[in-house]
């Protein structure tokens, strides 16, 4: 909680500094941890775009490829591989939703970035141990079934 009201003062001060035109008094921690909140936002409203890369998500924030990648470095991540996990789970999420059970699979794969079924297919057993169906059929198939795979 006191992070979020980090975060929070954190963006009120830059977009009182930004109307002010004084965004460079803003501390330097305050202004990398707002860019890292606004880049983490445009790329979760973005996931579903195949097309997203490291450098249209750093085009989209006026800074360098090599600025993004160290913001990215501050937070114990790296850009793609946070693109990448982050498609990944909203599809295990789909796929264990007993909803969402007769959406093919490829459908969810297409709307979280994967155009290519193979392609998903191969990185979801890679982070999941499973195949997507074998992961979707053993989801549904327990009690409880939309639970977290392996509770």
């Amino acid at each position: 909680m006191l992070r979020l009201g980090t975060i929070g003062l954190d963006l009120a001060a830059a977009v009182l500094a930004h109307h002010l035109e004084r965004e460079n008094e803003v501390p330097a921690d305050s202004r990398q941890r707002v860019l890292y909140a606004r880049v983490t936002s445009f790329i979760e409203k973005h996931l579903g775009d195949p097309a997203l890369t490291v450098d249209q998500v750093a085009a989209a924030h006026h800074i360098s490829t090599r600025s993004l990648h160290r913001l990215f470095q501050a937070h114990g991540a790296s850009v793609r591989a946070s693109i990448r996990e982050q498609r990944l789970e909203r599809c295990r999420r789909e796929l264990s939703d007993p909803a969402q059970r007769h959406v093919p699979i490829r459908a969810i794969a297409a709307r979280w970035g994967y155009p290519r079924p193979a392609d998903f297919t191969r990185a979801f057993r890679a982070a999941y141990g499973a195949a997507p169906a074998d992961y979707r059929r053993q989801a549904l198939s327990r009690p409880g079934a939309g639970a977290t795979w392996g509770e």
